[in-house]
């Protein structure tokens, strides 16, 4: 006899409920073939004929976790499942829902990674945590108990959880479903699913839409339009990216791409991991994988970190790929070609006992200037010099720790002597049109006044562009010299097309966004490489550069386990739009800046929640509320009106003019600076019950003027926080727009809304302590 799974009607928010979707997902799960069949109570019958009447019983038996192996994580799961037993699922039951999440959250947050399974591979702990906690996490302020959220999203994420709550959704009775939804009406605005645009209850006038690339055809540039190319620093592979990171790079060209779309112009936007040189070969060595695995391994972390901030690459590829072999060396060929390049013998360090030339970074020893005993051989951490690995006393060989010896080996220079005032000429023209950042300027100048030498090209590795010349067989590029040729090289696995947008300097625009440790090689090297080919090159026209994103007071440090890196954002349960607010308001443009949690969770609560949500959310509810969401006819020629117009539009050209010279965060403020002007025209306006009852046509007027100006908001927005201007293009029932030139009402009488839902959520201020314990503070340096 087959094992049978009883079902009888549900009423939600009860133990049978949860006790059903318990076991609706562990039959799933396990992918077994037990028969349902309809009943009075929630029950497991086995082939034997045993009925199981207690569902972590049946969840486990299904899931063949009965047995206890006596490890770690048997114990964690079998004490995390009769907590949930003895304590969660009581407290559930009787509405005490602070602790009961309380309590989880505690769980998660200690034992997440030993208790919990994947999207692809739920463990019994999830299925039963999952069945008690869904009806309460769906309609509780998740970013309280962020460990939680974490995991009830990527639990979520699983296919068989729609398939489980199908099953028992089709189990509620008629008169439990009219019961639940008159109960949930309070929580109607937090919880909705909004609807997808309905045109057939549209009033709009025409306007320039939104056009995002889907990826079904490649963007090239088009004669007569601004075509636009956006490359991001391409992240080293061997790492995690920290929040530092995100906003010196990746997120900045994200933000200033989709403000680019949004204004019309043909954009493409470029990125990818460097992969090659000798960090990589010390971090494979490190975890024991060859560097081929090491750079899959952190180039799949990387595209997720940049998935998750929702980051609009137009394709992020990597180095280490035939194209960029081939177009490196094509390169370096004209440029050897035409007399650039030079040779010269340098003396290195070698070692004996592993029979192989010691490149910067597997050398350690004593600082010559301030005496730290573990300068690398290229930098010493303490004082900041830069160093050459001989000139370190006493070095020693990171991988053995013998004592080196030195010998002498031939390489290349590229002969930037030679090609300085080249490089003086084109920085003095760039610089002053494509209006650089003053640190950008700076430091490019700073590397020019000192003046230019030869700077050697190749180095004695096996991970790397092979040198095409004879005599150099054994020798590779150094990342120096051909990272910056990824940019070209992944632009070519996007396109055959690649030269139209890489050799097309009289219509195309090159964009690029860095740290300022990086701008010596994309201002000076990597033209100076460009112009030695002779070719027609598209050639850096703006350079935007960051100074230093700090960590509460201290450093980022991995191995100290300090500071928020890209995979613990998502950890944390804040959404994506929340970080990229904070991290592009605070954006270290003039000066390095500060990562706090209090500043964060300020800027949440008090800028967020109480600006921008509180305008939105205010005006879709009320309109909602007073006029069925149906936008009323009016005269919008008051005067109010008129200086609110005046007021928006004088903001709207410096918001444009910001963004268009890359003053990100300028831009932003100007955008929130916008959203207030809305909600002091409302203070003003006092729009309210008595104003829609005893004024009805000045009502009609402010709210009229209000929604266009949440339209123009969800424009403005975009760049910034694209998940929060779909979120109010959604409640607006009007698709996404393009960022205009002047505000206009374009959202007309008889257009219907769509709804309303909060677009933040406010952060418990207690959560500064948590997440600071828990990804290090000052007090950890």
């Amino acid at each position: 006899m087959p094992a049978k799974f009883t079902l009888p009607k549900l009423t939600p928010q009860t133990k049978p409920f949860a006790s059903a979707l318990k076991l609706a997902l562990a039959v799933l799960v396990a992918k077994a073939k037990i028969a349902q069949v309809a009943g009075d109570a929630v029950t497991l019958e086995l082939p034997s004929g045993i009925v199981l009447t207690d569902a972590n019983v049946a969840v486990k038996y299904i899931l063949n976790t009965i047995a206890f192996d006596g490890s770690e994580a048997s114990l964690l799961q079998s004490a995390a499942i009769e907590k949930e037993e003895t304590t969660i699922s009581r407290l559930v039951l009787q509405k005490d829902t602070q602790d009961a999440l309380g309590i989880a959250e505690t769980i998660a947050a200690r034992f997440g990674s030993k208790i919990f399974g994947t999207a692809d591979k739920l463990t019994a702990v999830d299925v039963v945590f999952f069945g008690t906690l869904y009806e309460t996490l769906s309609g509780s302020d998740l970013a309280k108990y962020p460990a939680l959220a974490s995991w009830f999203a990527n639990v979520s994420k699983a296919p068989v959880v729609a398939k489980a709550l199908e099953t028992v959704d089709k189990q509620i009775s008629k008169s439990a479903k009219k019961k639940a939804a008159g109960a949930g009406d309070k929580k109607a605005a937090k919880q909705t699913t909004l609807a997808e645009l309905n045109p057939a209850t549209q009033k709009l006038n025409k306007v320039e839409l939104l056009s995002v690339p889907d990826g079904t055809s490649k963007v090239l540039p088009k004669e007569g339009e601004r075509n636009i190319l956006i490359t991001s620093a391409l992240p080293y592979v061997n790492n995690i990216p920290h929040l530092g990171n995100i906003i010196g790079s990746t997120l900045s060209a994200d933000c200033y791409a989709r403000y680019c779309r949004a204004r019309g112009y043909n954009t493409l936007l470029i990125c990818g991991t460097d992969e090659y040189g000798t960090a990589t070969e010390t971090k494979a060595l490190e975890e024991g994988v060859s560097c081929q695995e090491l750079c899959d391994k952190y180039n799949a972390i990387h595209r997720k970190v940049y998935d998750w901030f929702g980051l609009s690459f137009d394709h992020f590829g990597r180095t280490t790929t035939p194209k960029q072999t081939k177009i490196t060396q094509d390169i370096f060929h004209k440029v050897h070609q035409h007399g650039f390049t030079s040779q010269d013998t340098m003396t290195q360090l070698f070692c004996e006992k592993c029979q192989r030339f010691l490149a910067d970074r597997y050398v350690e020893g004593i600082c010559p200037s301030c005496k730290y005993n573990d300068a690398r051989g290229d930098q010493c951490d303490a004082c900041g010099k830069l160093l050459n690995a001989t000139e370190l006393e006493s070095p020693r060989c990171k991988l053995d720790g013998t004592a080196p010896i030195t010998r002498d080996s031939k390489h290349l220079f590229l002969n930037l002597d030679t090609l300085q005032p080249d490089i003086e000429k084109f920085n003095e023209r760039v610089n002053t049109e494509g209006k650089w950042s003053a640190n950008g300027v700076h430091i490019t100048q700073s590397w020019l006044k000192e003046g230019l030498r030869p700077r050697c090209i190749t180095r004695d590795l096996k991970w790397g562009t092979p040198v095409p010349l004879a005599g150099f067989e054994s020798k590779v590029f150094y990342v120096w010299f051909d990272a910056c040729i990824g940019y070209p090289s992944i632009t070519a696995n996007y396109t055959d097309d690649w030269e139209k947008w890489w050799k097309n300097p009289k219509n195309v625009k090159l964009y690029q966004f860095m740290g300022k440790d990086n701008v010596p090689f994309h201002s000076v090297i990597f033209p100076g490489t460009q112009i030695a080919t002779k070719e027609d090159w598209t050639m850096v026209h703006h350079i935007s550069t960051t100074e230093y994103l700090n960590y509460e007071g201290g450093k980022f440090s991995k191995s100290r386990n300090i500071g928020v890196f890209g995979t613990n954002a998502e950890e944390t349960g804040i959404p994506p739009s929340v970080w990229r607010y904070y991290l592009l308001s605070s954006r270290p443009e003039t000066s390095d800046s500060m990562f706090t949690w209090n500043e964060f969770i300020t800027k949440n609560n008090s800028e967020l929640l109480n600006n921008l949500g509180n305008f939105v959310n205010r005006v879709i509810k009320f309109v909602i509320a007073k006029y069925d969401g149906v936008i009323p006819s009016a005269d919008v020629s008051g005067e109010a009106e008129v200086t609110l117009n005046k007021d928006v539009n004088a903001l709207l050209t410096q918001f444009n003019e910001n963004m268009e010279n890359v003053k990100i965060r300028q831009g932003l403020a100007t955008a929130m600076a916008i959203s207030a002007r809305g909600n002091l025209y409302l203070q003003e306006s006092n729009v309210s019950n008595t104003l829609f009852t005893e004024s009805k046509a000045k009502c009609d007027a402010v709210v009229t003027a209000a929604i266009n100006l949440i339209y123009l908001l969800s424009a403005v927005f975009y760049p910034f926080m694209p998940a929060t201007s779909e979120s109010i293009s959604r409640q607006l029932n009007a698709p996404l727009r393009n960022i205009p030139d002047q505000f206009t009402y374009d959202i007309l009488a008889g257009h219907k809304l769509n709804g309303a839902a909060y677009l933040f959520s406010r952060i418990d201020d207690k959560m500064e302590a948590t997440w600071k314990a828990k990804y290090g503070s000052s007090g950890s340096n």
